[in-house]
């Protein structure tokens, strides 16, 4: 080991959430050794990942698929569920919709096809898997439905998908350093050959034969938010990590990555209006409020201003954060009455909440901070007039029970608000990741601004650019950051050892 540098390795990976670790045990099985830099301490570790609920989008066929990624769904279970199918062309068909067309195509296939492997692969490092029950699959005449191309998620969610992540790595031989903050990418002519960071503070340099960047988005980053999404994005609350602050995009730009994707676009949910100003570990997801399809929001005029049934959840939840922050006073309240609270999700029962609750809605109307209540009760008996009562409402499907003759629709699962006690929950934006970074090709190689791969530099997760645009269905983030990830650390392995047999000739 030369004196100037702390280690050498073959590949170093910068960013210790779900894609880096992706890519550090798919380097390692592929016969590299490899350092992982992680920027956070060890109690904060894994990024935007750790703060998630789990949930992972793939494509199956049918239940056999589905066996392939969880073998111990009970007979009790089959027997209940109606899992249906996914299939690629659905998956495809719902990026392409999504982004509005945008999406990098040559990306969101490889997502699409890996999707399934990526999922029997993370079995192969003890991540296991559960149905989404209560979330994605509500009891109707007997059976649980899964709806919107979303059934499976992770034992004990994003915390446990980061624990067993790491687990598996150090077992396996993968050095991780916490503290351990990336400042510069070392590379000699057009080729990368290692990493400057701080340790602690303390600079230091690693040298490596390459590099993948899995460090996030810049959206825990107040100035480079406001110069990309625009004015009023400082004012959002961050949903996860408070470390994501887009170094690793700056650092790849520095050696000539090519920008790509939608800078000014990025994830935004309903965030609990009093929630801190970044993600709490301890929370965890618990701030967002998904339940809007069965109630209405309302902004401080007492109008609705969006289609809370456009489409199902997790197809709206991830472009109405966006709409809420360009509300007055940059918040909504949800309202919900007697016949749908039984429906809402457990984010919405936990300790630390913004709710109020009334007997009547003339005393709800009265408790709602910031909002007209005159126009608000007016509002509220045009929408109970609207609602087409004769359409039957459920849950599980698009079931068309919507509004007639407002100018905000309401296309599904519309219900009148008139059964007491009423509840209502104030939120603003949380801000989860970004969508511009840098652009990569089939095998999660930087790309440069001559439309080369840059020798030795790949990237996996949030930074990479191209994938969603405008929208984002749920789920995708894991998956994507897990595909990518896997397919960054071979190719980085593969680089590297070719390049020690190179100097070994």
């Amino acid at each position: 080991m030369s004196e100037n540098y702390l280690y050498e390795t073959d590949v170093i990976v910068i960013g210790a959430g779900n894609a880096g670790m992706c890519a550090a045990l798919s380097a390692k099985e592929n016969g590299a050794d490899v350092i992982v830099l992680e920027k956070a301490p060890k109690k904060e570790r894994g990024g935007n990942s750790a703060f998630s609920a789990g949930t992972m989008r793939f494509a199956y066929n049918g239940i056999e698929d589905l066996l392939n990624a969880v073998p111990n769904l009970t007979k009790e279970e089959m027997a209940n569920s109606d899992f249906g199918t996914y299939t690629t062309e659905q998956f495809l068909d719902d990026i392409t919709r999504v982004t509005q067309s945008r999406t990098e195509m040559s990306l969101a296939n490889i997502l699409v096809r890996e999707s399934l492997n990526a999922m029997v692969w993370l079995r192969s490092k003890k991540i296991r898997f559960v149905p989404i029950y209560g979330r994605q699959a509500f009891k109707v005449n007997g059976k649980f439905t899964f709806w919107g191309g979303l059934a499976i998620e992770v034992v004990g969610g994003g915390p446990k998908l980061i624990e067993t992540l790491h687990k598996t790595a150090e077992e396996e031989g993968v050095k991780i350093l916490y503290d351990a903050e990336a400042t510069s990418i070392l590379h000699n002519d057009d080729t990368i050959c290692g990493v400057e960071l701080k340790i602690k503070g303390k600079t230091v340099r690693i040298k490596s034969k390459a590099v993948v960047l899995a460090s996030g988005g810049f959206q825990a980053n107040t100035e480079m938010r406001t110069r990309y999404l625009g004015a009023g994005w400082e004012l959002a609350k961050v949903r996860g990590t408070r470390y994501n602050t887009g170094e690793g995009i700056q650092m790849a730009l520095a050696v000539g990555a090519r920008s790509y994707g939608h800078w000014s676009g990025c994830h935004a949910v309903s965030w609990d209006y009093s929630a801190p100003e970044f993600g709490d570990l301890a929370i965890g997801d618990g701030f967002q409020k998904h339940s809007y399809p069965f109630g209405i929001m309302v902004n401080a005029t007492g109008q609705r201003f969006v289609d809370e049934g456009e489409d199902f959840r997790n197809y709206t939840y991830a472009k109405y954060g966006r709409v809420i922050l360009e509300q007055p006073g940059q918040f909504a309240w949800q309202i919900f009455d007697q016949k749908v609270v039984h429906l809402l999700r457990d984010e919405y029962r936990i300790k630390h909440v913004t709710k109020v609750k009334a007997k009547t809605i003339e005393k709800l109307a009265q408790k709602l901070d910031g909002v007209d209540s005159a126009e608000f009760l007016e509002y509220i008996k045009r929408y109970n007039e609207a609602v087409r009562l004769e359409v039957p409402f459920n849950p599980n499907i698009k079931d068309g029970r919507g509004t007639v003759g407002l100018e905000v629709p309401k296309t599904n699962w519309a219900n009148t608000i008139d059964e007491g006690p009423f509840e209502a929950y104030k939120v603003t934006s949380g801000i989860t990741f970004t969508y511009g970074g840098v652009r990569i090709n089939e095998k999660s190689e930087v790309i440069n601004t001559f439309e080369k791969p840059i020798s030795g530099l790949f990237a996996a997760g949030e930074l990479v650019g191209g994938l969603f645009y405008f929208n984002y269905p749920g789920g995708s983030g894991l998956t994507a950051g897990s595909v990518f990830g896997r397919i960054a650390g071979e190719n980085a392995a593969k680089f590297a050892i070719a390049r020690m047999e190179e100097v070994t000739v």
